[in-house]
């Protein structure tokens, strides 16, 4: 008996081994791509002579870094296809990261070329933060969610948070190029922005399918949650008058990018916010996604705190609150950049209240999406009730 518990635990060890091996095999290709991408966003602009090249050496690239992770990988990682899209999508925040460091000033002579000839608009301070959190935050989840793919761990929450991210970045900055000051410079290289709508609706889908995390409480302890009410829930009643003020706030700024008359709105766009009104157009997209999406979202959010057996509420918590944490980075960070001229930027007086309400606002579906997850009896489906005894004698 003892040599066997000897055998079992060398067969264990040398398994955790080989499962750590493999994870670092695979965060060293990871960061191999990282280090790929600087030579390979080099030859792509050396190879380039003019703006409509841009957008075929940009697909040939994206299509050599698929075949290479492809013939990397291996077998390991053909149970889930999304291990390629990150992989790939991993690469092209390396180059988003270069592209904001560049134009911070604390690299030079990478992109230079590509953004004057292929897309312009990334020069904008809202251009710089996307990149920024495209580069920093997307990467980190990317690792994060291709190591639980090799490990075959589940990854459903941080993908969730990704897909909300990933679409509220595209969401604004699509039509904000469209119809802001850059409309009149769309090249072909705006076609490379296609992957980043399409991709994620596609994982989204994948990300949905996936099976949730099985409930951590019994039958008897969700009963017992849902049976208690508002008044004895005090953590849920705060964050119902939360997620009131940000609605009020929502509707309040999406009237004053439609041009309120009031004059509350005009002292706000000019003394707090003229940010909204840069003609680079993505604040006003941005307000305007606040209002026609989240506005009703908080509704549906108030409700399902009062009501138990929102079984939706944990897994859509997690989509808006990483929409928020990027829409507001984004943002809070376009509108106090240097590359913002000065008439819209936000006031020196004016800074903090600013930078806090914001905060504020990013701060409510993240207390609501870490409610959901902490204590999801209470958004389980409801629990039936015991059957009367005439019902149990027959």
């Amino acid at each position: 008996m003892g040599n066997n518990h000897e055998t079992l635990g060398n067969k264990g060890r040398k398994f955790g081994r080989a499962s750590e091996d493999e994870t670092c095999t695979l965060l060293a290709r990871a960061m191999g791509l990282l280090l790929a991408a600087v030579p390979g966003v080099m030859l792509a602009t050396s190879l380039t002579g003019w703006p409509a090249a841009l957008a075929v050496t940009g697909v040939l690239v994206l299509l050599a870094v698929l075949c290479v992770v492809f013939v990397l990988g291996g077998g390991s990682a053909s149970h889930d296809p999304l291990y390629y899209v990150f992989t790939v999508f991993s690469f092209t925040s390396v180059i988003d990261l270069i592209i904001s460091l560049e134009q911070d000033g604390y690299i030079q002579g990478y992109m230079e070329f590509y953004l004057t000839e292929g897309e312009p608009y990334l020069r904008t301070a809202y251009g710089i933060m996307i990149c920024y959190w495209d580069g920093v935050i997307h990467y980190l989840l990317y690792l994060a969610m291709v190591a639980a793919i090799d490990q075959r761990k589940s990854y459903r929450s941080l993908g969730l948070y990704w897909l909300g991210s990933i679409m509220m970045s595209i969401i604004v900055f699509l039509p904000g190029n469209l119809i802001g000051k850059y409309s009149s410079e769309i090249r072909p290289a705006f076609l490379l922005n296609l992957p980043y709508l399409l991709l994620p609706i596609w994982a989204g889908q994948r990300l949905f399918q996936q099976p949730k995390p099985l409930p951590c409480c019994t039958a008897d302890k969700v009963a017992e949650e849902q049976r208690k009410g508002l008044h004895q829930r005090p953590l849920d009643l705060g964050l119902i008058l939360l997620l009131l003020m940000a609605g009020a706030f929502t509707l309040f700024r999406g009237l004053v990018v439609l041009d309120c008359p009031s004059e509350s709105c005009f002292n706000y766009m000019y003394q707090y916010e003229p940010y909204l009104r840069d003609p680079v157009a993505y604040p006003k997209v941005q307000m305007l996604v606040y209002t026609f999406y989240f506005l009703p979202y908080f509704g549906l959010c108030i409700y399902g705190l009062v009501w138990p057996g929102c079984t939706w509420m944990p897994d859509w918590a997690l989509v808006f609150a990483g929409a928020t944490a990027q829409a507001q980075f984004s943002h809070v960070g376009a509108s106090l950049h240097q590359r913002t001229p000065y008439p819209y930027r936000t006031p020196e007086e004016a800074w903090w209240s600013v930078v806090l309400a914001n905060s504020l606002y990013a701060l409510g579906p993240h207390l609501l999406a870490y409610r959901c997850l902490r204590s999801p009896g209470f958004f389980q489906p409801p629990v039936p009730g015991p059957l009367p005894t005439d019902k149990k004698r027959q």
